[in-house]
């Protein structure tokens, strides 16, 4: 069985989800996030690249579809998506939970 494969994909799904129908924080649909994900992905290609061609990290193969880009499987990408993303929404939620909060108190003095 493909655990690594499977948890990847799960997490990322949940992200979708809680992006779209819970959090409803909306950043997976800005141009800004996929930019800045895109940087994430160049830094984390280079160090992951590093750790695993050396190998000082290494994967069971059992574990995964054995698809890699460069050397790191595709699966740290999708995981990766789910660790950023669920970061961004989240500070992204609280920032905005924080201004609604700091606006119904202004309003209760006016």
């Amino acid at each position: 069985m493909k655990e690594y494969t499977l948890l990847a994909i799960g997490s990322g799904l949940i992200i979708i989800v809680l992006d779209v129908f819970i959090l409803r924080t909306r950043i997976l649909a800005t141009k800004i996030f996929w930019i800045f994900l895109c940087v994430m992905y160049g830094f984390k290609t280079v160090v992951n690249g590093y750790l695993t061609w050396r190998p000082i990290v290494v994967y069971g193969e059992q574990f995964n579809v054995g698809i890699r880009l460069f050397t790191i499987p595709i699966e740290d990408y999708v995981y990766g998506f789910s660790l950023i993303t669920l970061s961004v929404m989240l500070w992204e939620y609280l920032k905005n939970a924080k201004h609604r909060s700091l606006s119904k108190k202004m309003s209760e003095y006016t």
